[in-house]
């Protein structure tokens, strides 16, 4: 992929928890619906957190988990590890796929014995079955996202390798016919169907636009890094700013307007790349 060492452009919305006072007004901006969900940043509190087992110091906010009438194909949560934490045994599951994106603070992957020091835009990909351990040997707490998935092995394909990077290394690639107001940076080729879920960034520049309702089989998970947008979800408009996530059924319509005035960026998860269940089990 083409390569550039611009740091300085990029910025990402992290929650650190806390509790409204008691002088706010109740109503906010959650909806859930069957179609599409939208949890704002200030859902996001010291209340609603959780704790894993074998993680150390830690906390995560869970965005999206299967459920039914929810998400079927992945998990995401928001971790929060305090200095001196982390975990030996970290994914529980070793069907799972993963991808770790540092929104805030640093932290120290140790990814097949070897250690890999990753800073905000850092990105991992983790296969199933990997050999990862997790610290943060920082005097601060890092807070990054981790996306999960079951992998499905098709027979005659191999398991896609583990990579780790960072998104500034990474160029964008804008969407045809958009002028650039509209790009994509991808993690991984999208030919690659090894893969059978992207996690990928998508950045508007103020007034981009995505020009129609999107309906499509791809289930997504959009935690909003930076800027803001007016969102079009099935027959509602909805408006969305950074730190906010929204989770988009398999065939809900979508389009969007980049209200500006910077750059409008989100973290997407989308399923791709396998056939459709015919059957339940």
């Amino acid at each position: 992929m083409p390569q550039h060492t611009d740091t300085s452009q990029n910025t990402y919305y992290a929650p650190h928890g806390g509790l409204p006072p008691q002088s706010q007004l109740i109503h906010g901006r959650a909806v859930f619906t069957e179609a599409y969900a939208v949890i704002p940043k200030g859902v996001m509190s010291d209340i609603v957190t959780s704790f894993l087992p074998h993680w150390e110091k830690t906390r995560l906010w869970i965005l999206s988990r299967p459920l039914s009438g929810f998400a079927e194909t992945f998990s995401q949560y928001i971790m929060e590890v305090s200095p001196g934490g982390g975990s030996e045994r970290p994914e529980p599951d070793s069907g799972a796929e993963g991808v770790l994106f540092v929104v805030e603070g640093e932290m120290t992957l140790t990814l097949d014995g070897q250690a890999h020091a990753m800073t905000p835009g850092g990105y991992a990909f983790l296969p199933p079955d990997a050999d990862w351990q997790l610290r943060n040997d920082s005097d601060a707490p890092v807070r990054f996202h981790w996306i999960r998935k079951a992998y499905e092995q098709v027979e005659g394909l191999d398991v896609p390798e583990a990579f780790v990077t960072n998104e500034n290394d990474i160029a964008p690639i804008a969407m045809p016919d958009t002028d650039g107001k509209w790009a994509t940076t991808r993690f991984v080729d999208p030919q690659d169907v090894r893969h059978d879920m992207h996690v990928n960034i998508v950045t508007f520049q103020p007034g981009g636009v995505i020009p129609f309702d999107e309906t499509h089989v791809m289930e997504h998970g959009l935690y909003v890094l930076e800027g803001r947008a007016i969102y079009h979800l099935n027959q509602d408009w909805v408006e969305v700013e950074a730190g906010d996530y929204m989770w988009l059924r398999a065939f809900c319509p979508q389009s969007c307007y980049a209200a500006g005035p910077g750059p409008f960026r989100y973290l997407l998860y989308k399923d791709v790349n396998r056939h459709m269940k015919l059957r339940l089990s």
